[in-house]
């Protein structure tokens, strides 16, 4: 793809590193969006075309350090909170910039509608760009900057929110409010929202559906606390939980872990609401698994037991998978055999993933924290019991057996009585999460949002701890540093 001169400051990244020879595109057609047809292709490029999931993995209390392991700095360096020495795939400057290639794309897409003889004909296509690019920005601001506060988000620093291509070689930004920000995302999410149209996607997973993009409007209210929105919005993406959950406990047992992490991925798969694909080695031959910062059988052991611990049962997602070693458990779940050739006649090219941006899961319990909030726990329980029954080995989905249903004293117990049924509630479906979104970067999410505190240990000759950090409630280091390039666009790096 062509990289627009306009975002040369934001996007630079995108064309170093590892990806350079994969990334070398013909130029695309722009300049030439005349009909809705190619404006719809060029909004393809309008998502994030970066992973999240290694940096965000190894950041969080699912990462061990194992003693031994790949190595690579897009994990070693989260693990120790250090900035990431490179920007290649995986990086946090990588997914930086790939969040702003993304949102020049939906930019050049809007100005097309707009500016179209008969914009009536572009309504889907421009829904489509104003929810990609809310999205884009939305992911931004959760990682770079402060999580959303009523009190402290008007002065905590945002990031740059873009809503037009630029026409100068080096444009001046302000990284303005989380506030400001969030107002932005909003304005384009409700706008953008009622256009979409999914009859006009061939692959409609792979792109803002109605469902994806009510998915994202749920965990948006969440993240602003506002969780009235948050079940309605979860309402409109999923009415029904039940057919829509991944089948852990049925049909994903007869793949087997050689087949199940495609399976997983699939657009058909109804759990999987938005799916990108992007260059990316946390996939490619199991390292997710392999790499030394990464689930250990410790850490996995207390993310399963803890969080099946109300219902009882066994975890289906469990398959007891480890990867070349007793040290690297796995949940066979990302596909790790993606690699493309830059061209049928290379000797070239790169690794990829795919991403399940948004799924049934996460909407579940989106709706069921803001549930607790607003104090309607029987819905809560009635949802959680649901989705454990189709987790648990040996239950009949939708038909959790009594003595494995959960129950409001059941959680309170859980947490020795010493709990109120709110945050005992709130704490049980972070604990389920955790366990659903092992190795996807999920994890991280939460831990910003509660300001869960983190430690990392570090083990040297004879499995010995060495050493360790933590970081505690309101730590910079929660921020990701930003990129030095931005500085030349008039951005200071407040973060680190």
């Amino acid at each position: 793809m062509k990289t627009n001169p306009v975002y040369f400051f934001l996007c630079i990244s995108v064309l170093l590193g590892g990806c350079k020879k994969y990334l070398e595109k013909e130029p695309d057609n722009r300049a030439k969006l005349t009909d809705p047809k190619k404006v719809a292709q060029l909004l393809a490029s309008a998502y994030p075309l970066g992973s999240y999931m290694a940096f965000n993995e190894a950041m969080s209390d699912n990462a061990g350090d194992k003693g031994a392991g790949t190595i690579d700095p897009t994990n070693r360096d989260p693990y120790y909170y250090d900035n990431v020495s490179n920007s290649d795939q995986d990086s946090p400057d990588n997914y930086w910039f790939a969040c702003y290639n993304a949102i020049a794309s939906a930019n050049e897409a809007l100005v097309a509608c707009n500016n179209a003889s008969n914009p009536s004909d572009y309504q889907s296509q421009k829904g489509e760009a104003l929810v990609a690019r809310a999205y884009a920005h939305f992911m931004l601001v959760t990682l770079y900057s402060k999580p959303y506060n009523t009190v402290s988000s008007s002065t905590d620093p945002g990031i740059p929110y873009v809503t037009e291509p630029e026409t100068v070689v080096i444009k001046q930004y302000e990284r303005k409010t989380v506030s400001y920000v969030y107002d932005m995302i909003e304005k384009d999410l409700l706008e953008g929202l009622p256009l979409l149209n999914d009859a006009s996607y061939s692959i409609p997973r792979y792109h803002f559906n109605r469902s994806a993009a009510n998915a994202f409007a749920a965990r948006f209210y969440l993240y602003k606390k506002e969780y009235e929105k948050t079940v309605q919005y979860a309402n409109s993406a999923i009415p029904s939980f039940l057919p829509n959950l991944r089948p852990w406990n049925t049909t994903y047992l007869g793949f087997g872990v050689n087949n199940l992490p495609a399976e997983y991925q699939k657009s058909t798969e109804p759990a999987n609401l938005l799916l990108v694909t992007c260059v990316s080695l946390y996939n490619y031959g199991l390292n997710y698994a392999t790499y030394r910062y990464a689930l250990t059988p410790a850490i996995k052991d207390e993310i399963l037991t803890t969080s099946i611990a109300v219902t009882g049962g066994a975890w289906a997602l469990d398959l007891g998978t480890f990867v070349g070693s007793q040290k690297n458990p796995a949940i066979p779940k990302l596909n790790y055999t993606d690699f493309a050739l830059a061209n049928p006649t290379a000797d070239y090219g790169l690794p990829y993933g795919t991403i399940s941006l948004f799924t049934t899961e996460e909407v579940l319990f989106n709706k069921a924290e803001a549930n607790t909030y607003l104090g309607n726990y029987d819905a809560v329980i009635a949802d959680l019991n649901t989705y454990m029954s189709t987790r648990i080995l040996n239950v009949t989905p939708g038909n959790l057996p009594a003595n494995m249903s959960i129950t409001q004293s059941k959680v309170r117990s859980h947490y020795s009585n010493t709990l109120n049924i709110q945050d005992a509630l709130i704490r049980y479906i972070l604990e389920l999460k955790r366990a659903e979104f092992i190795h996807e970067g999920m994890r991280w999410f939460d831990i910003l949002r509660y300001d869960i505190p983190v430690t990392h240990d570090f083990v040297g000759s004879g499995d010995v701890i060495t050493g360790s950090i933590t970081i505690n409630p309101g730590d910079k280091l929660r921020l990701l540093k930003l990129p030095d390039q931005v500085k030349l666009s008039g951005i200071n790096d407040l973060n680190r």
